[in-house]
Parts: structure tokens; sequence; C-alpha cells
């Protein structure tokens, strides 16, 4: 089929040929952008925290007025929790992953860098064993590493190891092959590095993406006073039976505190990430939404054009198209059009990614989105007019010569 014949009807039809080319463009644009903004969300949402997330709770506590005897009671619920049927291991711990609280730190392998790294800094005594954080390199810390973090404080301890995630590891030295080697995480002397971790999620957004696993683990032992938290790896089939029992325990060793939050850590992910998945819901409700409302406009141009050229169609019929040439003239009509929109729609698209990377910190628009949007909206363009082009097909030669 000749396409300079199609050239020109446009040609003769140029502010509805414009229109829907506009349309077209601006929904390629929108839809590119939002299929990359739905991967990165989904992407987002995916991501492991690295612990063993269906065998942990978290419980988070206070106590009523001043607990001089804290290091006690952190202590005695900490045995009364390890008591308690299918605990694996329990830590008083300053933070968790998707607690939204995080205590972080500036490290460096330079002393007074003004410019260190800033890392989340996870505390608490046999931590790693209960986040289920698995070493890579090196070693856990061994009892005598531990220190009390009124100790620290009060510089009358020092920090003498600390473990990095791989992410830290390779951020600081290039490599997290970095065992035995010094950092600068607190304190005027340095520790040492004793280990290597998967990557462990920080508790919350920080920075860039790439910095949400810039973790570090440090061998300070603290009281709940002061950490609030308890994490219990626990037999994952018996969670919410462990929790309760461990809120009553908890009460029963000293009932003069409140429960804040007892929570899986399960729990704890799918709130962390609700703003994300309204996100995905909502941008492919928009993309959808244009999808619709591209393929009508298609849909009534294509109607309104055969209805205009009913004569034009007849006679073509009468000195022998078959149906499948008229079909077949339609759908290259429309796929002249979705390619202009298509060609306009992905420079538009890059724009609007200049616009979100400036504005909001997005990531440049990967170029593999374009053809995904190109591709869908042939296909779109390709069904919305075969409706209209089928009944052009049927359009007896007699009638159409006969209509003035």
């Amino acid at each position: 089929m000749h396409v300079r014949p199609i050239i020109s009807t446009l040609g003769r039809h140029k502010t509805a040929a414009t229109l829907i080319v506009l349309e077209i463009a601006l929904t390629c644009a929108i839809v590119c952008n939002a299929l990359f903004l739905v991967h990165e969300r989904i992407a987002r949402i995916e991501r492991p925290s690295g612990c063993v997330e269906d065998e942990l709770v978290r419980i988070g506590l206070t106590g009523i007025g001043t607990k001089t005897d804290a290091n006690v009671l952190t202590t005695q619920d900490l045995a009364a929790l390890r008591a308690i049927p299918g605990v694996k291991q329990v830590a008083s711990t300053n933070m968790v992953p998707y607690g939204n609280s995080s205590w972080n730190n500036d490290i460096s392998t330079i002393k007074d860098d003004p410019n260190g790294t800033n890392a989340a800094s996870y505390m608490g005594r046999d931590l790693l064993e209960t986040l289920g954080a698995r070493l890579i390199a090196g070693r856990a810390f061994t009892p005598n590493e531990y220190v009390d973090l009124e100790a620290v404080e009060a510089k009358t301890a020092h920090v003498p190891s600390i473990i990095l995630s791989r992410s830290l590891a390779v951020h600081l030295f290039g490599t997290a092959d970095v065992v035995g080697k010094p950092v600068y995480a607190t304190g005027e002397e340095p520790q040492i590095v004793v280990g290597v971790i998967e990557d462990l999620m920080r508790p919350n957004d920080f920075g860039h993406p790439e910095e949400g696993y810039y973790s570090m683990v440090a061998p300070v032992q603290l009281p709940y006073t002061v950490a609030g938290t308890y994490a219990l790896r626990v037999d994952p089939n018996r969670r919410d039976e462990i929790l309760a029992e461990a809120v009553v325990t908890l009460d029963r060793v000293d009932p003069a505190r409140i429960i804040l939050k007892q929570q899986t850590i399960e729990q704890m992910r799918h709130d962390y990430y609700n703003k994300d998945r309204a996100m995905t819901y909502l941008l492919l409700g928009v993309s959808l939404a244009l999808l619709v409302i591209t393929a009508l406009g298609i849909v009534g141009l294509a109607s309104f054009w055969v209805q205009q050229r009913t004569r034009q169609i007849g006679i073509r019929r009468a000195l022998g198209a078959t149906r499948g040439h008229i079909v077949r003239y339609f759908q290259l009509e429309n796929f002249i059009l979705a390619t202009l929109g298509i060609v306009l729609g992905m420079a538009l698209a890059y724009g609007i990614n200049l616009v979100l990377m400036a504005k909001y910190a997005v990531p440049r628009l990967p170029g593999e989105f374009l053809p995904i949007g190109a591709v869908l909206l042939w296909l779109l363009g390709q069904l919305a007019v075969l409706g209209p082009a089928m009944r052009a097909s049927t359009i007896a030669p007699a009638v159409a010569t006969r209509t003035v």
C-alpha cells in the first residue's frame, strides 16, 4: 500500500491529525516516566533488609520515672525472654530495620574527617545473631569486646572493633576485603574492622538510594531505657503467640513500664512501604486512564474519518479494493500518526524526566523504557482503530457511490 496518498489525506485534515499526534505524544511521555517510577517503587519495595524478617519481632517499651537499676532490669528482661519456648535469640538494641528511627554516625578512614560518610550505627549485644545478619568476611564480636554505652559516653571505655555492611566497606575502601583495617567512627582511637556482613538496611531512608545500606554494627551494650527496643528471633510459625507471651513476661519482670509497640518485622515492612504501594497504584491508575483516553480519541477520530470518507471508500471498493485493503489503509494511517506522536513523546519524556531529576532527585530515565512505551502505544493504536476500520470495510460499493 502506498504511503503518499495517506500523507496527502492527512495533510487535508491537519487539525485533527495534529491533535491526535499531540495526545499520543503526551501519553507516551507520561506513561514512560510513570512505568519507570513504578519500576523504581517496586524495586524499592522488594529490596532485602539483610535480616531474617520472617523470624523477627520487635517490642518497644519505655520506663515510668527514673530507672536507676536499668542495667539490672535489662539483664532480667533478656533472661526471661530467652526462657520463652520458641525464642532463639534476644537483643536489646537501639534500632531495627523499618523502625523509622535511626542512630547515625560519621565514619571515615581518616581521623576527624569533616567529610566522613554518614552511616546507621546499630548497637546491642548478640545483635548479629538476633537479626540473622550473614557474615561474609571476618568474625563476629567476642564477649570481651562489648562495652557499656554509659562508659563510652563518659569516655572511660573505648569501642575497640566494628563490623561494616558490604556497601559501606566498598564505599570506604573500594573493596569488601577490609578485615583488620582501622576506621574512625567514635572516640579518638580507631576501631578495627573485624567483620563484614551482607548489606543491612538502614531503619529509615537517608540521602541517596545507594546510601540505604551504609550500616555498621558496634559492640556496645545498652539498657532498655536507652534503647527502648527488644528484638527477638523466634520460631516463624509461632510469632504472634510468642510476641503476646513476651509482652506478658516483660510486664511480670517490671509492671511499671509502658509497652509502646509490639510488631513482627514483616508488619513493620508492610507499614514502611505503604506510601510506595499507594504511589505505585496511583501511577498505574493514571497510566491506564491516559491509555484509555488515548484509545477513545483514536476510535473517535477514526470513526469520524470513516463517516467523512464514505464516498471515497465506496469508490475504492468499486475499483476493486478488498475489505482487507480498507482495514490496512486505516491501520497504516494510524501507524503513521502514532509514530509521529511517539517520536515527539520520547523527546517529551526525557524533558519531563530532567525536571523530575532536578526537583525530586529521580534517577535518569533508562533508554529501555522508551521502546516499551512505543510498543504499547503502537499496539494500542492498532487495536483502537481496528473497530472503525472493520466498519469501513463493510461499506458496500453500491451504497457508497450513491452518497452525495
